[in-house]
């Protein structure tokens, strides 16, 4: 039987460069229950502008520096990394993405870790075949397999996973960090929040720029996020004759404020699985206008917390968001729509405890199983 008392639980992120990923899972590690859990930290190298907030809420942090799955130290660093948590009684292993998942649920089950949990946070658009294949492969050691929208479930399920193992928790937010809006009686600044990869379709909103600023000459485009595709997308700004409207602004550690500076919340991605920057604009109360993919549409009901286009559809994108500069009082609802629905529905609380059921039920599962006896910590 185990020991009474906080349950060692490791989470392995790739990276601590910001992100969404990032975001989400450095915030559940730092807010899991002193009293229930002992957090340990695993990645492949201790660098990125968010690793100090991870590790300074961690007991210990290990380093496999897995540059290539074909690299031939790769076994050695497998072998590492079960050593390392049998060193600290891992009871769960919680890996958060593509990579971390190739890496750390086949060691974990090498060094018999009882609980393993894998994610899901992409629909995979731009992924190769073989990282698709490596990945589920990678999934058979995984006891559970948690997505954080219905669309990245139904991609699990369409690669074979078994429903059994997925389960859907969607990602939560601070929303202390949202207060109550003030009246936008005109709308003329229009923000992305994500980063500048192709997927993420900025060229889209590019192009609509144009229609937007004959009928709204005073209308401007704020851009935050960095990414490979910054010199393509200023250079597409400057062949249609948009760039004197558009400000990219790079990384911001102040996206809030920047929300709250807006007037139309823009997301005109081709691919996503549940975006953070969508729940963020609710939260803020802003009108968002966005593509109909992956797990937008989970978070927007168009005509009633926001507007769904056409991924790609530069003309849609164009009267959407004329309609909403023409008719501030529609934006207003749609707007105030979207933040009731962030409040009620999108806490970390609520994703914390959600994780935290997840953990505690899969353990009891397999102490049953392995004759570990059952009774866990519950102070608390």
């Amino acid at each position: 039987m185990r020991a009474v008392g906080p349950v060692p639980i490791a989470f392995f992120l790739s990276r601590f460069e910001p992100g969404g990923t990032e975001r989400q899972m450095i915030e559940l590690l730092r807010r899991l229950d002193r009293r229930r859990w002992l957090v340990h930290l695993a990645c492949f190298e201790k660098t990125g502008a968010w690793f100090d907030r991870a590790a300074e809420a961690a007991a210990s942090v290990g380093a496999f520096p897995v540059t290539s799955f074909r690299n031939i130290h790769l076994a050695s660093h497998l072998v590492r990394f079960s050593r390392w948590c049998r060193e600290r009684d891992i009871a769960v292993v919680h890996t958060t993405e593509m990579p971390s998942n190739i890496f750390g649920l086949p060691g974990a089950a090498l060094a018999r870790v009882p609980v393993r949990i894998g994610s899901r946070r992409e629909v995979n658009a731009s992924r190769t075949k073989l990282d698709l294949a490596t990945q589920r492969a990678a999934y058979c050691f995984a006891h559970t397999v948690v997505a954080n929208s219905r669309a990245a479930a139904d991609r699990l399920r369409l690669e074979r996973v078994p429903s059994r193992k997925v389960t859907v928790i969607p990602n939560g937010l601070d929303l202390d960090l949202f207060k109550e809006p003030a009246p936008r009686p005109v709308l003329r600044k229009v923000v992305v929040v994500a980063n500048l990869r192709a997927e993420k379709g900025h060229e889209v909103l590019i192009d609509a720029a144009g229609d937007v600023l004959r009928r709204f000459p005073d209308a401007r485009f704020e851009i935050v996020g960095t990414g490979p595709e910054l010199e393509r997308l200023v250079a597409r700004s400057q062949a249609r004759d948009v760039a004197h409207a558009f400000e990219f602004l790079g990384h911001r550690e102040d996206v809030t404020a920047r929300l709250t500076a807006a007037d139309i919340f823009v997301l005109p991605s081709r691919s996503e699985a549940f975006p953070n920057s969508v729940l963020e604009a609710m939260a803020a109360g802003l009108p968002i206008v966005a593509s109909g993919v992956g797990g937008i549409p989970e978070l927007v009901d168009s005509g009633r917390t926001g507007l769904l286009v056409r991924p790609g559809d530069s003309k849609e994108l164009a009267d959407h968001l004329c309609d909403l500069m023409a008719d501030p009082a529609r934006a207003a609802r749609l707007g105030a729509a979207a933040r009731s629905e962030a409040r009620s529905r999108y806490s970390f609380d609520r994703m914390v405890a959600a994780f935290e059921g997840l953990y505690l039920t899969r353990l009891e599962s397999q102490w049953k199983r392995l004759r570990y006896g059952t009774q866990l910590v519950s102070n608390g």
